[in-house]
C-alpha cells in the first residue's frame, strides 16, 4: 500500500489504508484540529525530533477495556495504603516534560518532540488532553497523559521516579474513567505495563468498528478532578491479577 502525503488541509486517508507496520502518511502539522481528527479516525503521530511527522494506525491495536482492569495484589496494597497522592490535570506540562526526558531502553532520544509537547499542551488547555499525577512529599514522582474523546482515552506516555508511582496513577485514572462511563483505554502499541493491567491486542478493523460508538459517548471536557469520595478500589473490581 502507498504511504500518503498528508496535505495542509485537515484530512486523512482512511486508517485501513495503512502499511502493514501501521505507517499511513507523512507530513501535515500538529494543529489541534488535525490531532482531534486523527484520534477520531484511529490515527496518531509518532516520529523523532528533526524528522517529518509520521502518522500511524497499527494492526493489531493494543487496548484495555475499561471493565477489564487487573491490579496485582502488591499494587492494590500500595494503592490502599495511599503511598502517593494522586491528582488529575494539576501538572500536565510537568508530566509531559518528564515523559519527554525519560530514558527508554533501546531508544535514542524521544518521540515526544518539542512541537509535539507544545501541541499536546494546547490540547490540554482546550480540555482534550489530560494528565494523572503521583506526588510524594509535595514532589511529582510519576504520572501519565493522554487524549480523551467521547468514551475513548488514548494513553500517550507515562513516567515514574518512584516505585509504582505511575502504576498507582494509572489505577486511579482507569477506575475513574470507568465510573464516568468510558469504554476503552487505547495503548496503541504493546507495553508490558498495560499487558499486566489486562490490555489485549485487537485487529485494526475491530478497533475502527468500535471507535464510532466510543466517540458517541458523552465524554468529559477538562479540566478533570476525581469525584468526591472516589475510591479506586471500590467494587466492582476484578480479582487481583498475579504480581509483576
Amino acid at each position: 500500500m502507498p504511504v500518503y502525503r498528508i496535505p495542509r488541509r485537515v484530512l486523512f486517508p482512511p486508517a485501513s489504508a495503512a502499511e502493514p507496520d501501521g505507517l499511513l502518511g507523512v507530513g501535515g502539522d500538529l494543529r489541534p484540529e488535525r490531532l482531534v481528527l486523527a484520534y477520531a479516525s484511529g490515527i496518531f503521530p509518532w516520529y523523532s525530533e528533526g524528522r517529518a511527522i509520521l502518522w500511524f494506525s497499527p494492526d493489531p491495536r493494543f487496548v484495555l477495556p475499561i471493565d477489564g482492569l487487573h491490579v496485582g495484589r502488591s499494587l492494590r496494597k500500595r494503592v490502599r495504603r495511599g503511598d502517593y497522592e494522586i491528582t488529575l490535570d494539576t501538572a500536565f506540562t510537568e508530566v509531559i516534560s518528564a515523559c519527554k526526558t525519560k530514558p527508554r531502553p533501546g531508544q535514542r532520544g524521544t518521540w515526544i518532540t518539542t512541537d509535539m509537547r507544545k501541541a499536546y499542551i494546547e490540547l490540554h488547555e482546550r480540555g482534550i488532553a489530560h494528565s494523572a499525577e503521583a506526588w510524594k512529599d509535595g514532589q511529582l514522582v510519576g504520572g501519565l497523559y493522554g487524549v480523551a474523546l467521547g468514551g475513548l482515552f488514548a494513553g500517550e506516555s507515562m513516567f515514574a521516579h518512584a516505585s509504582d508511582a505511575s502504576k498507582c496513577a494509572f489505577v486511579w485514572l482507569a477506575r475513574q474513567l470507568e465510573v464516568w462511563g468510558f469504554g476503552l483505554i487505547d495503548s496503541q502499541i504493546h507495553t508490558d505495563h498495560l499487558e499486566r493491567f489486562g490490555a489485549v491486542h485487537i485487529s485494526r478493523e475491530e478497533y475502527l468498528t468500535r471507535l464510532p460508538e466510543l466517540l458517541e459517548l458523552p465524554g468529559r471536557p477538562g479540566p478533570w478532578s476525581f469525584d468526591r469520595d472516589f475510591d479506586p478500589l471500590a467494587e466492582p473490581l476484578g480479582p487481583p491479577s498475579g504480581d509483576p
